[in-house]
């Protein structure tokens, strides 16, 4: 990649690094001094959807789920990590956030996608998603060049 399109690439990643990187850090940062009510509602919450979460303390629980979301911040903010690994830790959490919110009972509406008032503080996280997934994205094609050039030796595989 060249210096002008990697100063492009940055360019265009720093708003959402910067705004998904905040909202992280603040929510990790928020869970380091949850008492003991709130680290045993998010561990019982969690745990209705992954049972094995049910087996850590809650204040251990709490206490890992704010260092996972202070790691992530840190990989959205450091300029010095690249955007597919940002993004794939995006894409990660993301996946099990939206996992309680498709498995909760009372956070979608009867029979379809649309959350209830209850889930849309998960349902926010397709976005997240979408955007770890983008990160992900072109960091890749950034990297390999077009996309038609990174499937090259595929197409040659497919001929034979």
């Amino acid at each position: 990649m060249t210096s002008g399109s990697a100063w492009r690439s940055v360019a265009r990643q720093l708003p959402v690094r910067l705004a998904v990187g905040a909202f992280f850090l603040n929510s990790g940062l928020s869970k380091r001094s949850a008492d003991q009510a709130t680290a045993e509602g998010l561990q019982q919450f969690a745990s209705g959807t992954y049972p094995s979460l049910g087996n850590v303390d809650a204040q251990t629980f709490t206490r890992r789920l704010s260092n996972e979301e202070i790691a992530i911040a840190a990989a959205l903010l450091l300029p010095v990590v690249p955007a597919a690994v940002a993004g794939a830790a995006l894409t990660a959490f993301s996946c099990g956030t939206l996992g309680l919110y498709l498995r909760t009972p009372g956070m979608r509406q009867e029979g379809s996608l649309r959350p209830t008032e209850q889930g849309i503080a998960l349902a926010k996280d397709v976005w997240i998603l979408s955007i770890g997934i983008s990160l992900i994205a072109e960091d890749f094609t950034g990297r390999l060049g077009p996309v038609s050039t990174a499937l090259a030796p595929w197409r040659r595989l497919l001929r034979h």
